[in-house]
Order: structure tokens, then sequence, then C-alpha cells
């Protein structure tokens, strides 16, 4: 007989994908204007069936896929998300607010007639709840100003609706990841990591302590040079 304390393999899905030249996290908002036939399709179908799709990180190819270009390419791994808000301004045109949810790991691939690339995804378990260390407080006092700034700016839809979880590791080094002006590789190392308390060590090695680059009103936390 099995043994009953083993636990079963988490369940594949399929969902839609996303191919995009930027890096999701967790919690984060994302507008989105949609004219590719092939999204248009997609975002109907999301709407139709309460369901969300996949963002995930191109490493070859463009957002906007051109007749007689080479298929895209992306990373491993991507964030599924809710969608918030559909807009339809004008004909050919939505405009979409989604959140991002949780990380998943490709499995396998296919990509319909239409374009479309569908996946076979495995969810990632959600991060340990490890409480921010002393010696990284800092990078909480900033960031609690970066999103003070941030959110007082107009939003159609919140830029953070739940609370802001600033002495938990996980969603810090989120936020630092979403925020922070790095290249599109560094970003995705970060995302990719499962550790939160490592993810935040790594922003604490780029971020100056508090009281050196304060973020100015309107301004995004910035990195060392």
């Amino acid at each position: 007989m099995p043994d009953r304390d083993t636990p079963s393999p988490p369940a594949l899905h399929e969902l839609p994908l996303f191919p995009l030249g930027t890096v999701l996290f967790p919690g984060a908002l994302l507008p989105l204007q949609l004219f590719e036939l092939r999204y248009l399709q997609m975002i109907g179908e999301c709407e139709r069936q309460g369901s969300g799709f996949g963002v995930v990180t191109l490493t070859q190819g463009r957002e906007v896929h051109r007749p007689g270009e080479a298929a895209e390419q992306f990373e491993a791994m991507g964030t599924r998300v809710h969608i918030e808000r559909i807009e339809r301004p004008q004909p050919g045109l939505v405009m979409v607010w989604c959140r991002g949810v949780e990380k998943f790991r490709i499995e396998a691939t296919q990509q319909r007639s239409d374009g479309l690339w569908l996946g076979k995804v495995t969810p990632l378990p959600p991060e340990p709840a490890v409480q921010v260390p002393e010696d990284l407080q800092h990078l909480s006092t900033q960031m609690h100003q970066a999103l003070t700034q941030l959110s007082a700016q107009p939003s159609v839809v919140p830029h953070w609706a739940e609370a802001w979880r600033l002495q938990d590791c996980s969603w810090l080094s989120n936020r630092w990841g979403e925020l922070l002006p790095l290249p599109l590789q560094m970003k995705y190392r970060l995302f990719a990591l499962q550790e939160p308390l490592v993810r935040l060590e790594l922003v604490g090695d780029m971020v100056a302590p508090a009281g050196a680059t304060d973020p100015q009103p309107g301004q995004k936390p910035s990195a060392n040079s």
C-alpha cells in the first residue's frame, strides 16, 4: 500500500500565457493595453470562465508579434494573475488591470493557431512567513515611505489593495523587486528565489542604508549604482 504520509504531486493546470518584457511579482498591479487578436480572445475567454492567465518574462522575441519573426521564448517561472478591472474604450482595444497572485513553474507549452501560448503549469507553494531581521529594518522604513508616496498618485485600481506587510520578508522583498529599477535578468533572479530572507538580503546589498537615498515624493526606490 502507498505511504499515506507521502504528499501527492501538485496537479498541473492549463493556463493561457502572456509573455512580456517585465517580471511580475506576486501582489503587484499590472495595467495592460491589449489589441492583438490572440489576447483579445484570451481576455474574452477569461471573462466567460471567471479565470485568469499567466504572465511570463520574455527571453527572446517581442511583446507584439510581427509576421516572419521567430516565436517568443520565455522563462520557466511566471505569475498567475487575477483580473481586477476591464475597460473597452474603443473597438479592438481592451484595457485590463490585473494583480499577481502566485508563482508557477511551466512544465510544458503549446501554441494555438491564433498565436496564444498555453502552458501546463505547477503552482508553487506559498513562501514561509519570515520576520524582517533587525539589520534589514531600514528596508521596511524606506519601503513604507515609498508606498505612501506612490499610493497617493491617482490610479483606477489601488496600487496595493492588501494591508502592507512590511515586517514579512516575502511581501517586503517582492515590493522591492517590483519597484527597484533593475535589469530584467536581475529582477527575474530575485523573482525566482523561493527563500524570502535570501531575496531581502540581496536587496539589502543593493540599497543604501536609510537616510542615504530616501525616495523623494512620487519616486520609486533606487538601487546603488
